[in-house]
């Protein structure tokens, strides 16, 4: 397999990251990241998301954790899942399993 992947860890400075649409600063409170989820509603999405929030939690503080699910997964989250994801999530994971 020849394709990059790249992974944005909350720990790197703000320049290293790449974003689509708008930049937003982002700092970690005293609490730690309010970090969210976007289950596609494959099969495991649920337990691969619930095991990538546990080891997240073990490297560093997290203050809270939003999570969504998508309505299927042939089509994109609606528009009102995603404006809450915005607004209480400063990192977003989304997982597709089966």
């Amino acid at each position: 397999m020849s394709e990059k992947v790249f992974l944005i860890s909350p720990e790197a400075p703000p320049h290293q990251f790449g974003a689509a649409g708008e930049k937003r600063a982002v700092t970690a409170n005293t609490k730690g990241i309010r970090l969210g989820t976007l289950d596609n509603t494959k099969g495991n999405a649920d337990h691969l998301l619930a095991f990538v929030v546990e080891n997240i939690r073990k490297m560093m503080p997290v203050a809270s954790v939003i999570a969504l699910r998508k309505n299927n997964p042939s089509t994109p989250a609606p528009k009102n899942v995603l404006d809450q994801l915005e607004a209480e999530a400063d990192f977003v994971i989304s997982a597709m399993a089966d």
